[in-house]
């Protein structure tokens, strides 16, 4: 065994421990062992017996120790003393305790749930091409790796773990430590993949700790206190008994020296008698028959006592008395067991020397074990040995907090197409599956749709981000992006009514994605109907199952509109009409949520609004119905006063049709456009003509004959790809000019 292991076993020769029958009979074993330091705790202890288990984690030895010696100096230390002394189990393959509110619970009721997680770090292995890998230098206790390391590679194979390369998974253990590299994918985000690795396999387990321990013969839970308090009882019974045992095999060596001594002050008149004994018997009759002068045995048994080596049961004739000193039975055959070269005067310096050093050890003995404090100071002075000799650093990391793998965190943090059909299906799919077109493209499908059935609602989210879904009964409902189904463009996705608690008859008619919530923005609201309402985005934090109420609706009025703002932006209100209104936000007052709004723009007969825009820097793009568009100037947009009709914004003639969209874009943007049978178009912002307000613009996309355009989006921040089909249609789309427009109306 290691030396560590064998102070387990140290004193158990002297009477430290009870011992009892093995199973047979043939021996003895020990009840307890002596222990120098808490191993129950230091090595930890696993097992079941009937009706009840325990299960304790190792710990470090320095740190048990230490508690040890503060709780001797001051016993009414509070747990939360000792926790602060051991942070929590040190296991020895390291590993990281995830959160330390858990190991307060266990410390404090003796019982509780630990979240241990294996040491990885993230390494590039290719900084040219971007690849990285995930190294794994510890695992969590009891973790086997060769086990891991299978599971890891079911995994892969059978699809459920993406973004680790094809034989990418080796084990580079070596002498120097244990080494697991996943390689990854390039591109792959690494800390998605390792979230990934934490959750679906051992490279995250629970560790249940459940400190059952025999006290008194009796099975009991004992926290961190009561365990590291057993303990020191234990250790000071056994220097207790250690003491005794020490203190009687001193008194009778001490008893035997003293004969001898005695025995050489009288050594001519011993010899003499021995001489003349006819046998041994006689002899040893003969030196227990009288008193004997005790020489300097009267002087150092009247400094040390004249019992400190009195053996147990000694009668009281023997020793020293007025009269001399009376030899027992056994002092008198150690006399007649001496051999003759103890007689020369070397020896009998050591025989005397050895019977001082006996007096004092027993003096000492004597006053450890009268003395409460002396007991005390051996047992503190034997465990910081320990410490010195075999404490070591701590191996496992202890994380404060708690870090609870979320659905989130197994999600890539991506930008995501967000789509919402007329019908009611919704779906999330990456934007690179979508290549830039120039302008006039036919597009390729964004979705599968039926008959009947278009995309209504599309936008541009990030998959972490939450989604505030507003309904037609003025409801708002709450969506992790990361919930949507993935889908290819094929895939018409999930009806909506079975991602959220939707009443009969109710309909999202507005979504709005936030990253997350603060006392400084608003959310404003627009409906089909003019109207405008400004509500802190605060009263929106607390999300609820069964939605709540975001604004006022009549019966024939929906929500067209959602924006946060800063509460100083200036809004601009397009309707179908081909109109626009624009003035300040400060305009609209801060409502509460159940408020109806106030006016915002005058619609003629048969018109709606169709757009808010929250204005920044950049263009107006407007487009019809039938596919044509473009771009305004922001300044020829007057400002005005909330409430009327506003000004031009897109001629709505007879080739154009009615205004559906209405967006701020700027040239380095791209856009998305979606028409009624599931078509959608990426093109750049740039390849869009300026032209005045009062024109009616060019093709934006090809549609079919019964085909309409529904809506339109901008994407910020993509790379373009290459051209899918060539806008066979862009040379010759141009501007016609409207009333009030200069004379020759083109402006390419």
């Amino acid at each position: 065994m290691p030396k560590a292991a064998l102070k387990l076993l140290d004193d158990i020769d002297r009477d430290t421990v009870d011992f009892q029958e093995n199973y047979d009979g043939s021996a003895k074993e020990p009840l307890v062992l002596p222990a120098k330091f808490p191993n129950l705790l230091v090595n930890g202890a696993g097992g079941i017996a009937v009706g009840m288990a325990t299960n304790i984690p190792p710990h470090n030895l320095g740190e048990l120790i230490d508690a040890c010696v503060a709780l001797i100096g001051n016993p009414a230390l509070s747990i939360d003393d000792l926790i602060a002394i051991v942070p929590g189990p040190d296991f020895p393959t390291g590993g990281i305790i995830n959160g330390a509110q858990e190991i307060a619970s266990a410390y404090k009721s003796g019982r509780g749930r630990l979240s241990i997680r294996a040491r990885a770090t993230i390494e590039e292995i290719d900084g040219r091409n971007g690849r990285q890998a995930i190294v794994v230098t510890e695992l969590p206790y009891q973790v086997n790796k060769a086990r891991l390391i299978e599971r890891i590679a079911d995994l892969v194979r059978e699809k459920l773990l993406d973004g680790i390369a094809q034989d990418g998974l080796r084990d580079e253990s070596d002498k120097d430590g244990m080494r697991i590299v996943v390689e990854l994918k390039r591109g792959e985000v690494a800390e998605i993949v390792l979230n990934n690795l934490y959750a679906q396999t051992p490279m995250e387990t629970v560790f249940g700790i459940n400190m059952v321990a025999l006290q008194d013969g009796q099975p009991r839970l004992l926290g961190l206190r009561e365990l590291l308090e057993a303990f020191l009882r234990h250790r000071r019974e056994v220097v207790t008994r250690r003491t005794v045992y020490e203190l009687r095999k001193a008194r009778e060596r001490a008893h035997v020296l003293e004969g001898l001594a005695v025995a050489l002050a009288n050594i001519d008149a011993i010899i003499a008698l021995i001489k003349a004994s006819p046998s041994p018997a006689e002899a040893r009759a003969g030196l227990m028959g009288r008193d004997w002068r005790p020489g300097e045995v009267a002087a150092m048994l009247e400094r040390a006592g004249a019992t400190v080596t009195r053996p147990d049961g000694l009668a009281d004739e023997f020793g020293l008395n007025p009269r001399g000193y009376r030899l027992s039975e056994v002092q008198a055959q150690a006399i007649l067991d001496m051999r003759l070269h103890r007689l020369t005067g070397l020896e009998q310096d050591k025989i005397v020397a050895e019977y001082r050093e006996l007096l004092a050890r027993a003096l000492d003995l004597s006053e450890i074990l009268a003395q409460p404090a002396r007991l005390t100071a051996v047992v503190r002075a034997e465990l910081e040995e320990i410490r010195t000799a075999y404490g070591d650093g701590r191996r496992t990391e202890i994380s404060r907090d708690h870090l609870n793998l979320s659905t989130e965190d197994l999600i890539e943090p991506q930008d995501v197409v967000v789509t919402l059909s007329h019908a009611g299906y919704a779906k999330a799919q990456p934007v690179s599956d979508y290549q830039a077109q120039r302008r006039g493209g036919r597009g390729k499908s964004a979705t599968a749709v039926r008959d009947e059935d278009f995309i209504e609602k599309f936008f541009i989210a990030h998959t972490h981000d939450t989604l505030l879904c507003f309904s037609n009964r003025g409801k708002v409902y709450w969506l992790r992006v990361f919930e949507l189904p993935q889908a290819g463009r094929g895939s018409r996705g999930k009806p909506i009514v079975n991602l959220l608690p939707l009443e009969d008859g109710e309909k999202i008619n507005a979504l709005l994605p936030v990253k997350q919530f603060d006392e400084q923005h608003f959310v404003f609201m627009a409906t089909s109907l003019g109207t405008v309402k400004k509500t802190p985005l605060a009263a929106f934090s607390r999300p609820r199952t069964s939605g709540i109420i975001a604004v006022d609706l009549n019966d024939d009025d929906r929500l067209v509109g959602v924006a946060l703002t800063d509460g100083t932006c200036e809004i601009l209100l397009c309707t179908s009409g081909g109109k626009a209104i624009r003035f300040h936000e400060e305009e609209v007052r801060p409502m509460g949520r159940d408020a109806a709004g106030v006016r915002g723009v005058r619609l003629g007969t048969d018109q709606r609004l169709i757009a808010l825009i929250a204005l920044g820097e950049g263009h107006i793009l407007t487009a019809s119905e039938y596919g044509y568009g473009k771009l305004t100037p922001l300044e020829e947009f007057p400002a005005h006063s909330r409430g009327g009709q506003g000004v031009i914004a897109l001629q709505t003639t007879e080739r154009n049709g009615n205004t559906v969209a209405a967006l701020q874009v700027a040239p380095a943007h791209e856009l998305m456009l979606v028409s009624s049978t599931g078509t959608l178009v990426r093109t750049p912002v740039s390849d869009i003509s300026i032209v005045g307000r009062n024109t009616q613009g060019v093709r934006l996309i090809r549609l079919a004959e019964s085909e309409r355009l529904t809506g339109i989006e901008r994407v910020e921040g993509l790379e373009n790809g290459e051209s899918e089909e060539p806008g066979d249609g862009a040379a010759a789309d141009g501007a016609v000019a409207g009333e009030g427009d200069s004379p020759t109306g083109v402006a390419e």
